[in-house]
């Protein structure tokens, strides 16, 4: 018999109450339970009299689920409704329709309690074990492009980009991949705009989630501006910003002597090199002071429209740290991997999609998605050990596990595939997750 004649005399019925689709979720579940995410909600989130306001804490919990399940739009949170999933989430599921009307009573105070609630919730995960404690914390300060195509989208406007979309800044913590901070901001706005305040409230929510050692902020050239270079003197945080290569900068690193420039490995041999100066940023300021200016030069791919007119490409930044130079250069570079934290924001849970039209429910939705992430991220660092795993690849070992709830005994049993290949990093997790104590009071 042919194997399609097989499956074809597979009977199909839906009618199982006990499965679970994506059983793995009681992961984190359990982490937020422990954290005491909704008793956080329920006291931040004050919706009024919007018709979205009761059981905030059940449906944004709903959501977060949702994100983490893969869901990247508001209909997606059905499938936790079916069978017995509810059963490994601890909150009630609400239905899509109910959440939709949810996000859309968010306007900008509400979405500003949610950043109350990441907040304490930071606070509470790194106070767990998730956080740098005394260590050294970096800071890589960015922002995205979300594209939306709908032209009724409020705040969508075209990017610096050209595409239609929103511009929301984000604060990352490097080599975690943590986020910070969020906030949602109009397609045209351009990248530096509230960065200044935007840096002093993420200071103060790493300084109040228990992070006491040094500070540092990295950023690129569209937050080169002096509120931001002010925003971190003012707070004793030491910065590495790319600099704009204004016609004096320029001047200033092609004036650095040749016995200055020290190489560093390259593809092309003798392709790179690093030297430093000094220079003084914003000089019409007030608080103007010099700083290092440490610069790579770099020579054009030969036959390449830029080897035509140029000897080198130069990337600057200024820095007011302490160190090596190439010790410093080599550290700058890597807030490139501020990236990999963006990228799993927007593939691995659902920020690549603004649902609504309402730019509050927007905002709303990024905050679920933070939430759904950081949850990600503490998941695989308390339960797993592990610095940083993506939530796709979290998705795929973990959360995506089917199961079956059962009752004996007056037990439940969460019944998984047997020879599962991630089986004992999962129960090793649950009993790491469990053993964190009981929430405090919100």
């Amino acid at each position: 018999m042919r194997l399609s004649h097989s499956l074809d005399r597979v009977g199909v019925a839906f009618d199982d109450h006990r499965l679970i689709d994506h059983a793995g979720l009681l992961l984190p579940a359990t982490l937020a339970a422990h954290l005491g995410l909704r008793a956080l909600v329920d006291r931040h989130v004050d919706l009024g009299a919007a018709p979205g306001r009761a059981h905030a804490g059940d449906k944004l919990l709903t959501l977060v689920a949702s994100a983490l399940a893969g869901g990247d739009c508001i209909d997606d949170a059905e499938a936790l409704r079916a069978g017995g999933t509810a059963g490994v989430l601890g909150h009630r599921v609400k239905a899509a329709s109910t959440l939709g009307t949810f996000l859309r009573s968010f306007r900008w105070g509400h979405v500003r309690q949610l950043d109350a609630v990441s907040r304490g919730l930071l606070a509470r995960a790194w106070a767990a074990g998730a956080g740098p404690g005394a260590a050294p914390c970096t800071i890589d300060l960015d922002s995205t492009i979300c594209e939306t195509y709908g032209l009724a989208k409020q705040g969508a406007r075209h990017t610096y980009t050209h595409v239609r979309g929103y511009h929301p800044l984000l604060a990352v913590a490097a080599g975690t991949g943590d986020v910070l901070h969020t906030r949602l901001r109009g397609g045209n706005a351009y990248s530096g705009r509230g960065a200044g305040s935007f840096l002093s409230e993420t200071i103060e929510r790493v300084r109040d989630a228990g992070a006491t050692g040094a500070l540092t902020l990295r950023a690129d050239s569209g937050f080169y501006s002096h509120a931001v270079v002010a925003a971190a003197r003012a707070r004793r945080v030491r910065f590495s910003i790319t600099v704009r290569q204004f016609a004096v900068v320029r001047r200033l690193m092609e004036a650095i002597p040749e016995a200055d420039w020290t190489p560093i490995p390259y593809w092309l041999e003798g392709g790179a090199a690093v030297a430093e100066t000094t220079y003084i940023p914003f000089a019409s300021a007030p608080d103007a002071a010099p700083v290092r200016l440490i610069v790579r030069r770099v020579r054009p791919t030969p036959g390449s429209q830029l080897a035509l007119f140029a000897t080198y490409d130069y990337h600057a930044f200024i820095t007011d740290r302490d160190g090596d130079t190439l010790t410093l250069e080599a550290d700058h570079r890597r807030h490139a991997e501020v990236e990999n934290a963006i990228r799993d924001l927007k593939y691995g849970v659902g920020l690549n999609h603004l649902p609504s039209g309402k730019f509050g429910a927007n905002g709303a939705w990024l905050a679920v998605q933070v939430i759904a992430h950081n949850l990600a991220r503490w998941t695989a660092r308390i339960g797993l050990g592990a610095a940083i795993v993506t939530t796709k690849t979290l998705r795929r070992r973990l959360f995506s596990l089917p199961g079956r709830l059962t009752r004996s005994a007056r037990r439940l049993t969460l019944h998984f595939p047997a020879r599962w290949p991630w089986a004992l990093p999962f129960a090793a997790a649950l009993r790491r997750l469990r053993a964190l104590p009981a929430p405090l009071p919100a």
